[in-house]
């Protein structure tokens, strides 16, 4: 699952390139307004302490535990 402090960047990020692409000043304008939304929210988590790169290190660890399975795991020999 993405955490929060990705899934806020992610969309911002999104936000900012869809308002790049916008056709009209309108449009561009409630696409800013939208990233600048998630961007309040990263900067919210990080007031309450919540360090981006912790929570963005803890998002990328696999959820299943690959590397134990392997280990454990008996490979038949032909």
């Amino acid at each position: 699952m993405e955490s929060d402090v990705r899934f806020y960047r992610r969309r911002a990020t999104e936000e900012m390139a869809a308002a790049n692409r916008a056709v009209t000043e309108a449009a561009r304008e409630r696409r800013m307004q939208l990233a600048d939304a998630f961007l309040q929210r990263l900067k919210d988590l990080e007031r309450r302490g919540i360090a981006l790169d912790e929570a963005t290190a803890a998002a990328s660890r696999p959820v299943f535990p690959w590397e134990a399975l392997i280990a454990t795991t008996p490979h038949s020999r032909s």
